[in-house]
């Protein structure tokens, strides 16, 4: 199968990223794939202050992804139905929103 497409990934709004999974379950690619984004160099990178934290289980739980951004605000994510390119777009749209309400506040 081919790997999804690198996208940038820019944490500048994100505070801290938890990803949990069972590496033994079949349904855990989506949310290793997006570790491997959000962890990569490059998108660490984009904010040094944003904390990724994956927790690695053997309990049979669903893969969840949990994204605390810098305004308190959370996103959980279920990686079990998700494929990467959603979670990845989710992610990252919702963190494109934030950058705008950031720019129209230092704005006014």
């Amino acid at each position: 199968m081919a790997a999804p497409r690198k996208a940038t990934v820019l944490l500048k709004a994100v505070k801290k990223i938890t990803v949990q999974f069972c590496p033994f379950e079949s349904n855990v690619r989506s949310t290793r794939e997006f570790l491997s984004s959000v962890g990569s160099e490059k998108a660490r990178a984009t904010n040094m202050n944003c904390e990724v934290v994956s927790a690695v289980k053997h309990d049979k739980s669903e893969p969840v992804v949990e994204i605390t951004y810098i305004d308190g605000e959370r996103l959980l994510m279920k990686g079990a139905k998700l494929t990467a390119s959603e979670m990845l777009s989710a992610f990252q749209s919702r963190c494109a929103a934030k950058d705008q309400q950031a720019k129209a506040g230092a704005k006014k």
